[in-house]
């Protein structure tokens, strides 16, 4: 062969050589990447081809798919009462994908997770439809609508938490919307978007697990519990030396209550009035260090996933003495999620044990097989059981004889244990107060339910009328009696 042909030769082996690694590196190193790749319209196509697997409540699904007369996009998704459980499921979108539980749990909803590669080779074999798994929640019907009817008008949310299990029975936001308005891929879909995505409001915020606002004085129980556990307090009824005008360190400033009779106050009194002062001083005594380490074991300054991922609470670990003390009755720095202070009142009524949330109970097979089914998992021991014991009972009394009277079932048999909050905020406090309220039900057998209530705005209602016990105990007390009554 002679020199030209040899080099011709060689380039050209060069360049197979150079297509054959293109193409592997295509076929198996962005195999992964380039299938989900969101220009990648024959996913979206393919994940719309069959109709999904459906999310599931009390047995029932709350999700469905029809036939979207689309050329492309064959199967819509469609939901029902979309704006009450969208918080839960979230949204599956032909025009703009998925998030929350649709998201997260896609490859069973659509039949494409590999545990679900026998049921798709069966179906190549015998000529059926492809079919999706079922996802099926934790959730109890009777409580979210309670809670989501119970928010109404009002911008909230709620959280219920069952806390020998940590299983979520309710979470709901508002204002919400409807996810079947836009699961299509029409201008109609497109315009309802735009719609609710440039809506000041924020429906499609997930403000139970999303938003993180200053606790105010539910965050008192969390102090309460840091007294107890690191001795500052040993009796719940023993009165505290501390002045009714008692000034924040590094200032000249006293701190302020909103309750007479506050004065030397025991722990007891002063969370059943809701003192600021023996709580602040309480939490300047504790220090910042030990203070951040109780919230933390309530989960504080970490995300949490329940699947769906839950913004991170805020205890600021950095505080100086004077912020320290504001940050131990909820203000400050301090930022929670309605989860996380479920996650509290859970713990408190689990007599100290603080269990994994969660709100997927199994995931299933078009067969009903069971592919993964999720087993109470504990988080960790926030408190002992007699100072948890000791909790409970000043929760107790803040329904009985405190604020939290709205709050109480009335129910034979149980007790309830709660605490308000209106926490001030924005620059000099300008804004509306958000009122909160945190409680759990408890009868013979245990606690079966712990809630925590945030409105974070309720029209008509004049600024000197919000309050955690007038606005957002009546929505939990509805939660608990809801769930007291489907035990029964």
């Amino acid at each position: 062969m002679n020199k030209p042909l040899r080099r011709v030769a060689v380039f050209c082996g060069l360049l197979v050589l150079a297509l054959l690694l293109r193409d592997n590196w295509l076929q198996y190193v962005r195999a992964d990447e380039l299938s989900t790749h969101a220009t990648n319209k024959r996913v979206q196509i393919e994940r719309y081809a069959n109709p999904r697997g459906n999310i599931i409540v009390d047995g029932k699904p709350i999700t469905g798919s029809v036939d979207s007369k689309d050329e492309y996009y064959k199967f819509k998704r469609t939901y029902v009462d979309g704006p009450m459980w969208a918080p839960v499921t979230g949204y599956a979108s032909q025009a703009y994908d998925a998030n929350q539980i649709e998201k997260i749990e896609d490859g069973i909803l659509t039949g494409n997770d590999d545990r679900l590669f026998f049921d798709r080779t069966l179906a190549m074999f015998t000529g059926e439809q492809k079919k999706g798994g079922d996802v099926v929640t934790t959730l109890s019907g009777a409580a979210q609508k309670a809670a989501y009817e119970g928010l109404g008008d009002k911008t909230g949310a709620v959280v219920a938490i069952e806390p020998k299990t940590g299983k979520i029975l309710a979470l709901a936001s508002t204002p919400s919307y409807d996810p079947s308005t836009f699961a299509g891929y029409s201008r109609k879909d497109e315009k309802a978007w735009v719609a609710l995505r440039d809506d000041k409001r924020k429906p499609m915020q997930n403000r139970a697990l999303r938003e993180i606002y200053p606790p105010g004085s539910v965050f008192k129980v969390v102090t309460a519990a840091a007294a107890l556990e690191n001795g500052n307090i040993t009796d719940i009824n023993k009165a505290t030396d501390t002045p009714e005008g008692w000034k924040i360190p590094l200032s000249t400033i006293p701190m302020k209550n909103h309750a007479q009779g506050c004065a030397n106050a025991s722990l007891n009194r002063a969370l059943e009035i809701s003192c600021n002062s023996v709580f602040a001083k309480l939490g300047d005594e504790i220090g910042v260090k030990k203070m951040n380490e109780m919230a933390e074991k309530f989960g504080f300054n970490a995300e949490q996933f329940v699947p769906v991922r839950s913004a991170a609470s805020v205890f600021d670990k950095a505080a100086e003495r004077g912020g320290n003390a504001q940050a131990a009755i909820g203000q400050f720095n301090t930022a929670t999620t309605p989860l996380q202070m479920a996650m509290v009142t859970a713990a408190i009524a689990n007599d100290g044990k603080l269990m994994k949330p969660y709100m997927i109970d199994e995931l299933r097979a078009p067969n009903l097989d069971v592919l993964k089914k999720n087993e109470p998992e504990e988080m960790s021991q926030p408190v002992s059981p007699e100072n948890a014991q000791l909790l409970q009972q000043m929760m107790e009394n803040v329904v009985t004889n405190g604020t939290g009277g709205r709050a109480d079932v009335k129910m034979d048999g149980v007790k309830v244990g709660g605490k308000t909050g209106t926490a001030q905020h924005g620059e000099n406090n300008a804004k509306r107060p958000y009122a909160w309220f945190i409680s759990y039900a408890k009868t013979d057998q245990g606690s079966p339910v712990a809630v925590a209530v945030i409105v974070e705005d309720a029209a008509g209602v004049s600024r000197e009328d919000i309050s955690g016990g007038g606005l957002a105990a009546p929505i939990a007390r509805n939660v608990m009696k809801a769930v007291l009554k489907g035990q029964g």
